[in-house]
């Protein structure tokens, strides 16, 4: 039977011999998706692996905060690292999504034409996605596109139909690629910012707050700040520039307007912005897109909301006549390029993944892949490959069954019949398991990604109080006091 992992979230960092702190094979920097993905691969192998994050939590930057779509592949820049990867980690996690229980609905997208030099580029765009393998997309006219959407704005002459396209939860992803690699013996070290890298050989060194760590072999999947990351080890191959995506969640009442994940035809200045459902049962509109200097800006503007509202309303008019429960902003790595920025850089046994814009949650798992050729191209001898520990995640889909209606369970455990947050109907038991869990939540909005609790139209102002109580009480069980390290 493997060895799980250590989780560690506070104190030193566990010592190495002679002091000199914890020894691994290969250390991950960055616990966000793509972090995650390449611990997890990592762990199929006989190998010491930490996972290192500056954050209290995983998946707490760039990987909390998107659009929350399991893409294809079929507009990237073809003949590219990204397009190539993409289409791979499309096929890898829908399959692993219906092994670990992330919820996955395949809705499928259409490209939507407002004007005659819209409609005159569907051709083209279809004959890219061919170019990217994806050769089942057709051009649709605005008698079909009507009835499959009919609540759309006028003007709508046609669309591109793109089968495949998905709506994903991003947050039992990270969730389930960490648990699996600490269950299968990576250490994972919260709150834990690398701030010095010293090289050497046979190991790093890596300077943390929370003391040294050293390691063979380093990887970067620092996101926003994969650039800062390499300086400290004197790359300067790129600069990230954060852009901004602020976004719209509409209550579950508005649902019923759209079935398909709704994209506009991509002009000169960008993609545009969506219209999708979520696996929760709402519907988002977003994101924008703005370049900013400060790694931080997670803030929304009322400049920004305003012309989502704008243009939200010519897509789905009937959406403004709906509540918006939530509004949030995350930020993207953009570099400069259209493609990622995963290097190898061998004499420092040392791999950059960096430039993991918008679809890195669709590539994580073939970007993980890669990024064990490339430690291999570093000297890595990774050994056998080894089953990894079994992980099913707690399910947040409105589109799968959710444990307040499950009978069996409820006669098994009350609690998980014990509705907590009666917006989004989770339960007592959902949150004492997440409380427990092989990753507890490192605080409220933790526990939201793992329950939904707090998530939903009174944004925690009905049931804030219990579920603030219940992860207190988790975390200074009875019998504990102040100072005990709990």
């Amino acid at each position: 039977m493997r060895t799980p992992g250590e989780v560690t979230r506070a104190g030193p960092l566990p010592g190495g011999e002679g002091g000199g702190g914890a020894a691994y094979d290969v250390v991950v920097v960055g616990a966000g998706v793509v972090g995650a993905a390449i611990a997890r691969a990592l762990a199929r192998h006989p190998l010491q692996v930490a996972l290192v994050e500056a954050a209290n939590d995983v998946g707490d930057g760039t990987s909390k905060a998107n659009t929350a779509i399991l893409h294809t592949g079929f507009d990237a820049v073809p003949g590219t690292l990204e397009a190539r990867l993409v289409r791979e980690g499309h096929r890898l996690l829908t399959a692993y999504a219906r092994e670990t229980g992330i919820p996955v609905e395949p809705l499928g997208a259409l490209l939507v034409a407002r004007d005659e030099q819209q409609r005159a580029a569907l051709p083209r765009l279809a004959e890219k996605a061919g170019r990217n393998g994806h050769r089942t997309t057709r051009i649709i006219d605005a008698a079909e596109l009507s009835a499959r959407e009919p609540h759309l704005g006028p003007g709508a002459l046609g669309a591109l139909d793109v089968p495949g396209e998905s709506i994903v939860c991003p947050w039992t992803t990270v969730l389930a690629y960490a648990t699996q690699a600490v269950r299968s013996g990576v250490d994972l070290h919260l709150n834990c910012r690398v701030e010095e890298v010293r090289p050497g050989d046979p190991h790093h060194r890596l300077v943390t707050p929370r003391g040294t760590l050293r390691t063979r072999h380093l990887v970067n999947a620092c996101g926003l700040y994969a650039d800062a990351f390499d300086a400290l080890v004197g790359r300067e191959d790129f600069t990230v520039t954060p852009r901004r995506g602020q976004l719209l969640v509409f209550d579950k009442f508005a649902r019923d307007l759209v079935r398909h994940i709704l994209l506009p035809v991509p002009g000169p200045l960008g993609k545009g912005v969506l219209v999708s459902p979520t696996v929760y049962g709402n519907v988002m509109l977003g994101p924008t897109a703005e370049d900013l200097d400060d790694k931080t800006a997670t803030g929304t503007t009322a400049g920004g909301i305003a012309g989502l509202l704008e243009q939200g309303g010519r897509v789905l008019p009937a959406l403004l006549d709906e509540e918006v429960t939530a509004v949030y902003a995350g930020l993207r790595a953009a570099t400069g390029r259209e493609d990622y920025r995963i290097a190898a850089h061998p004499a420092l046994r040392y791999v950059t993944v960096g430039g993991i814009r918008s679809t890195g949650l669709s590539a994580s798992l073939a970007i993980a892949e890669h990024v064990l050729g490339l430690l291999a191209d570093c000297g890595l001898a990774p050994g056998p490959e080894r089953p990894l520990a079994p992980v099913l995640v707690p399910n947040l889909g409105e589109a799968f069954p959710r444990p307040y209606r499950d009978a069996g369970l409820i006669a098994r455990d009350p609690d998980f019949g014990a509705v907590v947050c009666h917006c989004e109907r989770v339960t007592r038991g959902e949150i004492r398991a997440a409380l427990v869990s092989t990753i507890p939540p490192g605080g409220l909005d933790g526990l939201r990604r793992r329950t939904r609790a707090r998530s939903g139209r009174c944004q925690g102002n009905f049931c804030g109080a219990e579920v603030r109580a219940l992860f207190e009480e988790a975390r200074n069980p009875p019998g504990a006091y102040e100072g005990d390290g709990r």
